[in-house]
């Protein structure tokens, strides 16, 4: 489709309006983590690492990273291992309720996070007796985080088709063998990228977290949510907020990275 140049200047102008309300405010927390002014006065009246020290000396902080981390490879670990499961059986298999099936397993990602935050913490407090803690906030990230690596599998499986492990089949190959050298080192980067994904959008949780956390377990994104409106506390949140800016472009690039590669060489 050929645009006149008029079209093409107000998309190029749309484009950048778009991206400038998304960036500039992120790009404003980036600066601020090195404002020498503690209200953060505007423009900055110098430029500091004494915020970047701080964060790093809070217990709190990496107490709450950890903790973080250990939720964002629990939830990322069940994912794994129930979206390929699922992917595999909606792909390979015909049965009664096939697609409603895959709708249930892709709806947690469309609920609003408030919605499975309650349902979950009812769940546990209500039916199954369940004190909240770390395993609640990993078992609550695994409904959302499984979306990302069914997807990913589930587009990688219709891309392969079945010629390859056919092949493995008529040539000796039993069912384990084929998977194991034929079917998962063509999936691999598929499992990755979800799998990276799915770490981003645990590690980043707040609002399921809330419900199903408990009063003893404390995730990052609750920790600088806790510290935001305490004065002390503010230049050590900017740090915060800013690390997590630069850390959380790495698993969504090697993701996009990995998704394309593969697209391209399956082309």
């Amino acid at each position: 489709m050929n645009l006149s140049r008029t079209a093409r200047i107000a998309l190029r102008a749309a484009l950048a309006a778009g991206l400038a309300v998304v960036y500039v405010p992120l790009a404003v927390v980036l600066l601020n983590s090195f404002n020498s002014d503690r209200t953060f006065g505007w423009p900055p009246a110098g430029l500091t690492l004494r915020w970047w020290g701080t964060a790093l000396e809070s217990a709190g902080l990496r107490d709450a990273l950890w903790t973080s981390v250990e939720a964002g490879l629990g939830a990322t670990a069940v994912a794994l291992v129930l979206g390929t499961m699922a992917a595999f059986a909606v792909q390979r298999y015909r049965f009664f309720g096939r697609d409603t099936v895959s709708l249930v397993i892709v709806l947690p990602i469309a609920l609003p996070g408030i919605v499975t935050g309650i349902a979950l913490s009812n769940t546990f407090h209500a039916v199954l007796g369940v004190p909240l803690g770390l395993l609640t906030v990993i078992v609550g990230h695994a409904t959302f985080c499984v979306v990302t690596v069914y997807n990913n599998v589930l587009a990688r499986l219709r891309r392969m088709g079945l010629s390859l492990e056919e092949a493995s089949a008529d040539l000796g190959a039993d069912t384990f063998t084929t998977f194991r050298l034929v079917t998962f080192p063509m999936m691999r980067s598929a499992l990755l990228a979800g799998g990276l994904l799915a770490f981003a959008l645990s590690f980043d949780e707040i609002i399921v977290t809330t419900f199903t956390a408990g009063a003893g377990v404390r995730t990052l994104p609750i920790w600088i949510f806790e510290n935001l409106f305490r004065p002390n506390q503010a230049p050590v949140v900017n740090v915060v907020a800013a690390a997590l800016i630069v850390l959380s472009v790495i698993p969504i690039y090697l993701a996009q990275r990995l998704s394309g590669d593969n697209a391209r060489v399956q082309g």
